[in-house]
């Protein structure tokens, strides 16, 4: 048990992948300050014009599967790394592998 944790722990692709997380996780948390920015800024929007601002709409949109894509990372359920190592809107096309 021991040589399997000290196998673990020397992996080179395991501690990438931490420091990886580490970066997406301080991004994550830019994006969810933009998410909010961005509702706030259709709220006032909606009251002012009584309708949707069709560019907020769509940059919501895409910031929100941007946002999925940095969860989808850091909870494993995908070794596929987010913009800017990957296209933009790849969350779209994910494949995510069926667990048990």
């Amino acid at each position: 048990m021991q040589d399997q944790i000290n196998e673990n722990l020397k992996k080179i692709e395991t501690w990438k992948r931490i420091i990886f997380m580490v970066i997406y996780a301080a991004i994550d948390g830019l994006v969810k300050l933009l998410l909010w920015l961005v509702i706030l800024l259709q709220v006032g929007s909606v009251l002012l014009t009584g309708a949707c601002n069709p560019n907020i709409l769509n940059f919501g949109r895409s910031l929100s599967i941007y946002h999925y894509h940095i969860l989808l990372f850091l909870t494993f359920n995908t070794d596929k790394l987010p913009f800017p190592f990957a296209d933009w809107n790849e969350t779209a096309n994910l494949e995510l592998p069926h667990k048990p």
